[in-house]
């Protein structure tokens, strides 16, 4: 039990007494606790009984509840609505676009008790008849069904990464002395991973294999597995795991083949061989010695994708990729001025703490009500408190930027002279995400077009494994960005990496710059820095077309710059 899964057991308490109609007093009062707890800056784990009947909102029920989740990861009256409720009923809860009260009138009035018997009842149109739903959310509760079965037994890389390391130890212990290295789509750092693979070089590929039992860990299919490979499952947790086997000898050539996609394998070298054709020759004794042979510059092991890797390293075109070293401030942050975690000064302090020159701030614009948007009085006590903190705390600096909302029409919601007041602006989607891609393409080209947008942030409004992207035509939008000076944001949350590392290299080509922003809530939301380093080292993104690699003098005068060349605005 931690702090999250807490928050996360509290907030079905909420979904379910909504789903049984309970009191709304009630309800109300949980949730009023749950804002105080997600916004507050502590850890329930580590807080005394005392110190938790303190925090605002915190009544007797929700204090029980905390005290016995801590120790028993349950509370009776999360057991009461859950015997009430069908397993089923939960799932459907967790789908997109459906709050408790249209749980509820599926349930009550169509009696359905799960996802499959709701894909049939809007296959039949059945739901489209119902009061309240209609043919558009018919449709969208089928589009948002097939996306979340086209990602069962799926990971986001960051929230999977701990365990696929700690397996890896497992492994290297129970094979002490053995080659072994971990391929396939983790290896590659892919932003979702569905499998887990390693590679185990072994003196000889008769007997070794029976060790694999000794891993309590992975419950093992022996009809799909074989003598070069087993396949199998991490106990209690949706992954698949394979583990390949070969002689030491072979080592290097599997571990290449076997981390690289069957897209890189086949792309052309030279006329008449491929990567694969080279491969297979096993005239060479490492990786760097196989391209190296072949008159090829080294390609980085997170860029075997077959995405024309090849073609660039023939002439020598794949740049030093950028490192997380490289990095001298953080810019798309929010603090409690809008739906941030942790006050100005704190993300503030933090952030210098951490090594950074710099710190952008930009907190929601007005549009955004539900997340604390700044009206304009607001803005301008921020900047007031900003031009305090520059004096304290130089010569690290807060430069004043604001995540303004591009409303349906494409504009930005401040006028100008308000927009001339910031540092720099990101401009992002937030609402009304049911677009096509020529609404969605025509939304993005007039805000890149504004003067006053610096940063186009998210591009696609994804979340990975939860929502996808509105379509946009990545060509035209970058192309824009490059006639207009608009840089193009890396959202390095691990739930977004959008710009999608695939038009990373597009990106550079035409002449615009990345910015690897965490759009971070909390302090320790900086932590997801090192998720869009790696989206953009496998687009090839290096030090010289990331913008936030500037110091803070350059950047500085990057922003004068280029406000110096946007008309002044009329009064």
């Amino acid at each position: 039990m931690d702090h999250k899964t807490i928050l996360k057991k509290l907030k079905l308490s909420i979904q379910l007494m909504e789903l049984h109609e309970e009191n709304s007093f009630k309800i109300r009062s949980y949730q009023s606790a749950v804002n105080s707890l997600d916004r507050g800056d502590f850890d329930l784990m580590e807080l005394s009984e005392s110190e938790i009947q303190k925090i605002p909102g915190v009544g007797k029920s929700i204090f029980e509840a905390i005290v016995s989740l801590k120790e028993t990861e349950t509370f009776p009256a999360l057991e009461e609505l859950l015997e009430k409720t069908p397993t089923g009923v939960l799932e459907i809860l967790q789908i997109k676009g459906l709050g408790p009260k249209k749980v509820k009138v599926l349930w009550q009035e169509i009696g359905i008790t799960s996802t499959h018997e709701l894909m049939e009842a809007c296959q039949s149109g059945k739901v489209a008849k119902t009061k309240g739903f209609g043919e558009k959310t018919q449709q969208t509760i089928i589009e948002n069904l097939e996306f979340k079965a086209s990602n069962e037994g799926k990971w986001l890389y960051a929230d999977i990464e701990e365990t696929i390391e700690k397996l890896s130890q497992e492994l290297t212990s129970i094979y002490e002395g053995s080659e072994i290295a971990s391929v396939g789509d983790f290896a590659r750092k892919m932003e979702i991973i569905a499998e887990a693979e390693w590679l185990i070089g072994m003196e000889s590929l008769f007997g070794g294999k029976e060790k694999l039992k000794k891993w309590e860990d992975i419950t093992w299919d022996m009809t799909a597995s074989g003598p070069f490979a087993w396949r199998g499952k991490v106990k209690d947790l949706d992954l698949q795991v394979t583990v390949h086997f070969c002689s030491k000898k072979e080592f290097i050539w599997k571990k290449i083949s076997l981390t690289a996609t069957p897209a890189f394998l086949g792309e052309s070298v030279s006329e008449k061989e491929s990567i694969g054709d080279l491969l297979n020759k096993k005239d060479f004794s490492s990786e760097e010695e196989f391209f190296s042979k072949n008159q090829l510059q080294f390609i980085p092991v997170e860029m075997r994708e077959g995405f024309g890797e090849v073609a660039l390293a023939k002439e020598n075109k794949i740049g030093e990729l950028l490192k997380d070293s490289d990095l001298k401030g953080i810019l798309h942050n929010h603090s409690t001025y809008s739906d941030g975690k942790h006050s100005l000064k704190q993300m503030a302090e933090y952030c210098r703490e951490l090594g950074y020159e710099y710190l952008g701030i930009s907190d929601h614009s007005r549009t955004a009500f539900y997340a604390g948007g700044l009206e304009i009085e607001r803005i301008q006590k921020q900047h007031q408190e900003i031009d305090q903190l520059n004096q304290e705390m130089a010569p690290f600096k807060i430069f004043k930027g604001i995540e303004s909302d591009i409303l349906p029409d494409g504009s930005l919601d401040y006028p100008d002279d308000v927009l001339a007041s910031f540092d720099f602006i990101v401009s992002s989607v937030h609402s009304i995400l049911n677009m096509d891609i020529r609404k969605a393409t025509s939304r993005l080209l007039t805000a890149i077009e504004n003067p006053y947008t610096t940063i186009l942030g998210h591009p696609t409004g994804r979340l990975l494994l939860r929502r996808a992207g509105y379509p946009i035509d990545h060509k035209t939008i970058i192309d824009a960005c490059a006639k207009n000076n608009v840089v193009i944001e890396i959202n390095a949350n691990p739930w977004r990496l959008d710009l999608d590392w695939r038009w990373v290299r597009y990106a550079m080509d035409q002449g615009v710059m990345l910015s690897i922003n965490p759009d971070a809530h909390e302090m320790d939301g900086y932590s997801d820095m090192k998720y869009g380093v790696l989206a953009g080292r496998k687009g090839g993104l290096t030090k010289e077309m990331t913008l936030n690699t500037l110091s803070g003098e350059e950047i500085e005068a990057y922003f004068n710059k280029r406000k110096s060349s946007i008309p002044f605005p009329k009064s």
